[in-house]
């Protein structure tokens, strides 16, 4: 029944922004944390920022000052703000919840391309 819908991807031109949202069907207190991975194609699924219950992030060294994970209690939704894109940022991002299980979304497609 706990449901994590993602949106906000797109086609975006090198340098550009987008953020992502990931709407929980719960309370996103029931979660310990939420983060944003993402898989290109080919390519293995990897993490890509986390954000825990106290407030604390963690970003993969690829992503650290370009992107920016927050989330909004009020409207159970995490957000992801992706900065400076680039080519390689290419991929379907999922939304993950961790709490007594792990939930995922379905993805939203991020394309980064002149």
């Amino acid at each position: 029944q706990v449901q994590l819908v993602e949106s906000g991807g797109g086609l975006v031109q090198p340098g550009g922004s987008l953020r992502l949202s990931c709407v929980v069907s719960t309370t996103i207190i029931s979660f310990n944390s939420m983060a944003w991975y993402r898989q290109a194609p080919g390519k293995q699924r990897e993490f890509v920022a986390r954000i825990t219950s106290g407030g604390g992030t963690i970003y993969a060294d690829s992503v650290t000052g370009r992107f920016t994970i927050s989330r909004d209690d009020a409207k159970n939704t995490v957000y992801l703000q992706m900065n400076s894109l680039k080519p390689e940022d290419t991929a379907v991002y999922y939304c993950k919840g961790t709490g007594r299980y792990d939930y995922w979304g379905q993805g939203t497609q991020v394309t980064v391309s002149s």
